[in-house]
């Protein structure tokens, strides 16, 4: 598992890959989401496009960000989910919580722009 952190103007890009499932190293993923909030950014698009699999500790790690970000007055949304991760995120229903988007050009488009179902959870 890898998550590369880049912050572009007022956003910060997550781009994940490999495997999000038990056994990942918490520690990794507390430093990952500290190095996120110290950025204080106020707009947050996850890539989750090489994400193959997700359990627990992936959504623990994505609900932890958006909430973080939330609580800063700020915006997330979570694109390229394939079929398995999304049939989890929609399974423990997270899916219905945090924007999700189908790529990156059209994530960006709903995070800058005043779009409603940015922050409605509503997916495209």
């Amino acid at each position: 598992m890898v998550i590369e952190v880049k912050q572009k103007d007022d956003v910060c890009f997550l781009r994940c890959e490999g495997r999000f499932v038990t056994g990942t190293d918490p520690e990794y993923l507390r430093i990952k989401r500290d190095e996120i909030k110290a950025l204080n950014c106020k707009k947050v698009l996850a890539d989750f496009s090489e994400v193959s699999d997700v359990g627990s500790a992936g959504i623990g790690f994505i609900v932890g960000v958006y909430t973080s970000t939330k609580n800063s007055d700020g915006r997330f949304i979570l694109v390229g989910l394939r079929p398995r991760v999304r049939e989890v995120f929609d399974l423990t229903r997270v899916s219905g919580v945090i924007p999700l988007a189908t790529d990156i050009t059209s994530g960006l488009a709903i995070l800058c722009g005043e779009s409603p179902a940015a922050g409605s959870g509503q997916k495209e």
